[in-house]
């Protein structure tokens, strides 16, 4: 959303006071997170945080609503009104209707302090696999793209936590062929984020070589 405010005030120089209003609003969003992970416990539920954890919650909730309430008020002003031109009015009204659209998603951070408020790092996690499927067209069926997806989102997400791939594989199909072929019944010790200390611990450290298979 920031990016599209830029573009907009580039665009059309009527709208650059208005975008560079709302990129300073959002800096200043991610300020007031800032200063809120710096009292975040990922240990502790949201609500047992501690009073500087809750003040700086209050001040980003308040930030974030009186952004809400400026776009509503952007919105709610009548096209006709003469201080900005036709088609800067058009490009205003679309930006601030996907804000709102949006709203949901992108304020996912606020209950859920481990999410980052942007989407940076994924687009930078993908980045390979974007340049790279140049080179798969003509390699196989819709199937096959499926299954490339699903692989690149489940091997990209386990990076991120640091956890082995071979290992978490290696225990995955393992509880797999013990289901009888099936995927296991509680998927929760294989989710990074819902397995325990001690699971994660254990995935992280290298997998050792299959049975029969020189590791040299």
């Amino acid at each position: 959303m920031r990016r599209d405010f830029l573009e907009a005030g580039r665009a059309l120089p009527a709208l650059e006071p208005w975008a560079l209003d709302f990129k300073a609003r959002i800096g200043m969003l991610y300020h007031l997170n800032q200063q809120r992970l710096a009292h975040w416990d990922p240990d502790r539920p949201l609500a047992q945080q501690g009073a500087a954890f809750e003040h700086a919650q209050a001040a980003l909730q308040a930030a974030l609503a009186d952004l809400h309430a400026e776009a509503e008020r952007l919105l709610a002003q009548d096209d006709t009104d003469a201080t900005l031109p036709k088609v800067a009015r058009a490009r205003c009204k679309r930006v601030l209707t996907s804000l709102l659209h949006h709203w949901s998603g992108l304020t996912v951070f606020v209950a859920h302090p481990e999410v980052p408020m942007d989407n940076n790092r994924a687009e930078e996690t993908i980045r390979t696999p974007v340049i790279g499927r140049k080179n798969y067209y003509g390699s196989g069926s819709l199937w096959s793209a499926q299954l490339a997806a699903t692989l690149f989102s489940i091997l990209q997400t386990l990076a991120l936590w640091g956890i082995n791939p071979r290992a978490w594989l290696t225990a995955y199909l393992n509880a797999c062929a013990d289901a009888g072929g099936q995927a296991p019944s509680v998927l929760a010790e294989f989710l990074p984020w819902s397995m325990d200390a001690a699971r994660r611990a254990e995935l992280c450290r290298p997998a050792a070589p299959p049975t029969g298979i020189d590791s040299s």
